[in-house]
């Protein structure tokens, strides 16, 4: 937790837990949940905080620190941007992704071989054809900066693990709160979790 004398994982300047520059919020999401699950079981227990170093968090303060983390995801972060592909007005539009990256079927009926796929569209700058609605991208660098390149794997490219942690990271939001129903709409992506058009091509293995 930031604020403690025995700190072992830093923050950049918005206040996002960054462990390491090649897929961070993996770490953050899977973090995130955890400390939910940590102040439930704390406030259960009738314990009312833990003693870390010379501060002392309380359930609410840990609980509240993993809901900004989850917001950070969600756009409350110096870029503006959401790291949920669908989520809000601005988030990646390039990831790295070949099924999201490729023309639909409906758009370019024609078989798209691999090679093709590679250098017509996968290797191009432009925005993906696809949007990969429900997708997390690896997240911004330890600066708060995102580039929103395909070539850029470490931060553009969706993986399941952090999608399947950011569920857990989001269902304890909602049911109350100020901005629930943005919860709600962000579990429902989660949920969707696909492209928004028929692709023509196999992902890759590691993608979602």
């Amino acid at each position: 937790m930031p604020g403690s004398s025995s700190v072992q994982i830093g923050t950049t300047p918005g206040g996002l837990l960054y462990t390491r520059d090649s897929s961070n919020l993996q770490y953050v999401t899977t973090a995130t949940m955890f400390l939910f699950v940590y102040s439930k079981t704390l406030k259960e227990a009738r314990i009312d905080g833990v003693q870390c170093g010379s501060i002392k968090f309380s359930t609410s303060k840990i609980r509240s620190f993993a809901k900004s983390q989850v917001d950070y995801i969600l756009g409350n972060n110096p870029k503006k941007m959401s790291y949920m592909v669908g989520f809000g007005t601005k988030y990646p539009l390039r990831l790295h992704h070949r099924g999201a990256s490729i023309a639909p079927i409906h758009a370019h009926p024609a078989k798209i071989g691999c090679n093709e796929g590679m250098s017509n569209w996968f290797s191009t700058n432009n925005p993906n054809p696809n949007n990969h609605i429900g997708a997390i991208v690896g997240g911004p660098d330890s600066n708060d900066e995102f580039k929103d390149m395909r070539s850029d794997y470490s931060h553009s490219e969706p993986t399941t693990y952090m999608n399947a942690a950011m569920v857990g990271s989001v269902a304890p939001l909602l049911s109350s709160g100020r901005n629930y129903q943005d919860y709600v709409s962000c579990f429902q992506l989660l949920e969707t979790n696909n492209t928004t058009d028929t692709i023509s091509h196999d992902n890759d293995d590691d993608d979602v």
